[in-house]
């Protein structure tokens, strides 16, 4: 009798267990596929989807193209090449802060995208949070460890990350690509994968158990500026409803300012310095080819009426971005500490500031070079924070609940007061995924890590991060002027250094520095 009670209880056990998945093979618009399980015994991964045909030969610097269809099941069980990219050799704080494992090989065949979900069945209808990836839109990857989706799969939340083309693969224009395209534009590859990416979650998610109409983007240094530029795209109209940025705002992006005219000059320039002359040369350069002519002649963005109608700054300064619920912030180190003479500081800042520059060195003094040093610490931190600041009162005077915070927590390590909280020191809290870097984590990580992630995966389920169990967070009001502190400290707090952030925000969005 207990032997068959006890047989009875593991087929329960198991029975629940199978149960508690989601049922696989997974049927998408393009094949079946099927996934591997997550670091919880709940959560299944799907690595490795792609998401576009790969923008390679003909397809280079063109728009993204459909998925071929697949008749067996597509395994997804393992992440794919990351974009052609400089990889990073210089042993830079941030390639040994991110870059501890073997990474993946490099391939113009890289647009995929990850999708993690603790859902048990497609009619779970669970919030959806879309990862863009950072990296100053020449660099990164979504696969990155510190991106494992698995603790917001526990969360309830189903997770996508995806990759998109970077540098001169992502921006290229020139006057021959814009006379083969049907819309007459060229560049802005990045941010078409982008979009790309967000319909393909249109399509799909809701067979994760993930809900189409509970989208969130977020994002984080340049991931945060793109999510800036797909606020004011008419091709990114009704993809997402809720967006979280972190370390950049629309009026402290510097995004390019170049039309398309202005960047086809840089792609004759390009081809000139290479000594190519006609697109299908162009097109035949292997990617090394091109990235090292891309350190010499660099590619953003740019305005070409279509996939950017105008500088996104000007269409915020209307009112003219899509209004949604949104979350924001910076940290409290965002600049670096670099060294720098106190002569051409003063020049820069006379370039920038004109007539206030008198005004300027009263907040942030530069009579050495280490004084200069820290004042341009200290106003790249301010900047970040007036940017944010001024992004979310053009947001809430749309009507719409918007979010403030201000991370402060300085990692531990032998560098922790060198680097202090690090422009991205924030992003394995947000993740919960501390463990992906080598750092000694204190108790005071861990209890931090469980309150962001928190917040995010509430807010991304209701637009609201609060709930039952966490310091209680104010909605952004220009006349409180309050936003939470994420740090030693959790809680509401009045913004920072508010004397200074009202000088400099007249200033958001100048080139010089």
């Amino acid at each position: 009798m207990n032997f068959l009670r006890l047989l009875a209880f593991l087929t329960c056990l198991l029975t629940t267990a199978v149960s508690a998945a989601i049922k696989e093979p997974v049927r998408l618009d393009s094949g079946l596929i099927s996934g591997v399980a997550g670091k919880s015994s709940d959560v299944r991964v799907f690595k490795g989807i792609p998401y576009a045909a790969p923008p390679v030969g003909d397809l280079r610097w063109r728009p993204p193209m459909p998925v071929a269809p697949w008749n067996d099941v597509f395994k997804a069980d393992h992440f794919s090449a990351m974009c052609p990219q400089i990889a990073d050799t210089t042993n830079s704080f941030y390639g040994r802060e991110y870059n501890l494992g073997p990474q993946p090989p490099q391939n113009e065949d890289c647009l995929y995208l990850n999708v993690w979900t603790a859902a048990k069945s497609s009619s779970d209808r669970r919030p959806v949070m879309v990862w863009i990836h950072g990296g100053g839109n020449t660099h990164g990857y979504a696969s990155e460890p510190c991106f494992d989706g698995d603790a917001f799969a526990q969360k309830g939340v189903v997770l996508v990350s995806f990759n998109y083309r970077l540098n001169i693969f992502s921006c290229f224009a020139h006057p021959e690509l814009t006379a083969e395209s049907p819309q007459h534009v060229s560049g802005n590859y990045g941010e078409l994968d982008q979009i790309a990416a967000l319909k393909w979650v249109q399509r799909n998610i809701a067979a994760f158990g993930g809900n189409p109409t509970n989208v969130t983007v977020f994002g984080q240094s340049s991931g945060a500026s793109s999510i800036n530029r797909l606020l004011v795209s008419p091709l990114a109209k009704g993809l997402f409803q809720k967006c979280i940025l972190e370390s950049s705002a629309t009026l402290n992006s510097r995004d390019s300012k170049i039309n398309l005219a202005g960047m086809e000059q840089r792609g004759l320039l390009f081809a000139e310095t290479n000594g190519v002359h006609t697109l299908k040369e162009l097109r035949a350069m292997t990617p090394d080819q091109l990235l090292a002519g891309f350190a010499k002649v660099h590619f953003d963005p740019n305005i070409d009426g279509y996939v950017l109608p105008e500088l996104a700054v000007n269409i915020y300064s209307r009112g003219g971005q899509f209004a949604m619920p949104m979350l924001l912030g910076s940290t409290s180190d965002e600049g670096s500490f670099t060294p720098v003479k106190v002569g051409t500081f003063h020049a820069d800042i006379a370039k920038r500031f004109g007539a206030l520059t008198n005004e300027f060195f009263q907040f942030y003094p530069a009579d050495t070079d280490a004084q200069a040093a820290q004042s341009k610490h200290d106003e790249r931190r301010d900047e970040s924070a007036a940017g944010e600041r001024a992004e979310a009162a053009s947001q809430a005077a749309l009507g719409q609940p918007v979010w403030l915070y201000y991370f402060d927590r300085k990692p531990p390590g032998h560098d922790r007061e060198k680097y202090g909280a690090f422009h991205s020191a924030d992003v394995e809290y947000v993740f919960h995924t501390l463990d992906a870097t080598d750092r000694p984590w204190e108790e005071a990580d861990r209890k931090l890590a469980d309150a962001m992630i928190s917040y995010w995966a509430n807010f991304a389920a209701t637009g609201n991060p609060n709930s039952a169990g966490l310091p209680q967070w104010p909605a952004y009001d220009s006349k409180t002027d309050m936003s939470m502190e994420l740090g030693d400290n959790i809680g509401a707090r009045a913004i920072p250094n508010k004397t200074q952030l009202d000088f400099l925000k007249n200033f958001l969005d100048k080139d010089a520095r």
